[in-house]
């Protein structure tokens, strides 16, 4: 027999109006990392989204591996193509916007001035569309320096050419920049939406914040940092249902699951002194708590990382739901992340739960986090750019 459970129409988080959040700030200052993990982080909500680099605008149409002296804010030459740049970028932004049916955009860009950010207000706001500024500020200079090393001498405005000279130019650049750097204020923005990281989360001013959209951008950016950490997703050991080839339940773990369980703990002790304060999050089921204990791990248990429940196809094989409920397989087949099992969830159900979990792996350190299949491709669907 079969039986009709709820399926989902697809979900898609709806804005009032398009928004696009306009980056602000200094190079080197965690602008680009930024934007792309609140990019990922929105369209992992459900919010279809896309950024936008000017700068690879800048270096298709005025050539890479322009000098520091390109950025002078008294060269009217260069200027004038970086302005337009900027403003190709934005037209392809809107087409997106228009064409795509784009929800939130990212423009990555320093927009170090006020003329600047004003011309990108006024672009945007006369075609209906929102703008939340956000402003990485940061006078660490440690976290500056680490920045131009890391990233910009890889970047292709210094492709072939030497680390020295790299970072000279790349600091001359900086220099340029900051002599027509307006930040952000409070008497003059005050009627804007934007909010202001220091120091890469040290502090925050938010000002002027509307809806729920902004306000979900808002709580992801006060919980990010930057500091290098290792995170390490792993599937728990095998457990006997899936043995069996059943999915779900709350079995113990298998021979083969014990053994892995063992294998693990021998990987995490070689890497302890790689891996100060780690911490372990296992689920509440018995085969990831197992899978810790069994490495010798000490661990905290989370809820939110159990195993999608199944609900009244829970211990079953795939076989024995599309013989018992044909109806129930191919809904599910036709669309996995919509798809919720009767009386059980879906992937997107996972979604919402998995968010304060997220949340909190962002504010850590160094965490080993053992759980279940599908929260494991969820959660790699966000913190990793190509896994999915």
């Amino acid at each position: 027999d079969s039986f009709s459970g709820p399926v989902c129409d697809r979900p898609v988080m709806r804005v009032n109006n398009p928004l696009v959040i306009v980056m602000v700030g200094l190079p080197a200052r965690g602008k680009t990392f930024m934007g792309l993990k609140v990019a990922r982080y929105l369209r992992w909500i459900g919010y279809t989204t896309k950024a936008f680099n000017v700068g690879e605008y800048r270096r298709r149409d005025a050539g890479i591996q322009k000098p520091a002296s390109f950025f002078d804010p008294e060269n009217d030459e260069a200027m004038d193509q970086r302005k337009k740049a900027a403003l190709t970028a934005l037209g392809d932004l809107v087409e997106w916007i228009n064409q795509d049916g784009g929800e939130v955009a990212v423009l990555d860009a320093t927009n170090t001035t006020r003329v600047r950010r004003e011309l990108v207000f006024d672009f945007l706001a006369a075609k209906g569309i929102r703008v939340l500024f956000v402003e990485t500020i940061c006078d660490d200079n440690e976290i500056i320096e680490a920045n131009i090393k890391e990233v910009k001498v890889n970047s292709p405005d210094y492709k072939d050419l030497s680390m020295e000279y790299a970072i000279e130019d790349f600091r001359k650049r900086i220099d340029f920049y900051r002599k027509a750097y307006e930040p952000l204020s409070e008497d003059y923005d005050k009627r804007k939406s934007y909010i202001q990281v220091f120091n890469v989360g040290q502090r925050f001013i938010v000002n002027n914040i509307k809806g729920h959209c902004q306000s979900r951008i808002v709580y992801y950016l006060m919980n990010l940092h930057v500091r290098p950490r290792r995170i390490f997703l792993t599937r728990h050991g095998e457990s006997e249902l899936n043995a069996e080839g059943k999915i779900g339940g709350n079995s113990n773990l298998s021979p083969n699951g014990r053994a892995y369980a063992q294998t693990l703990g021998e990987f995490i002790v070689s890497r302890r002194d790689e891996l100060p304060g780690l911490k372990v999050w296992t689920s509440q089921l018995k085969r990831t708590i197992q899978t810790a204990e069994m490495a010798g791990l000490d661990y905290e248990r989370w809820k939110a990382l159990d195993e999608l429940d199944a609900g009244l196809c829970d211990a079953r094989s795939y076989e024995e739901i599309q013989q018992k409920h044909p109806q129930e397989f191919a809904r599910r087949d036709q669309d996995k992340y919509n798809y919720r099992y009767p009386m059980g969830e879906s992937y997107k159900d996972v979604v919402q739960r998995l968010e304060p979990v997220i949340m909190e792996l962002e504010r850590q350190h160094n965490v080993l986090v053992i759980c279940h299949q599908a929260s494991l491709l969820i959660g790699c669907s966000l913190l990793c750019e190509n896994c999915m």
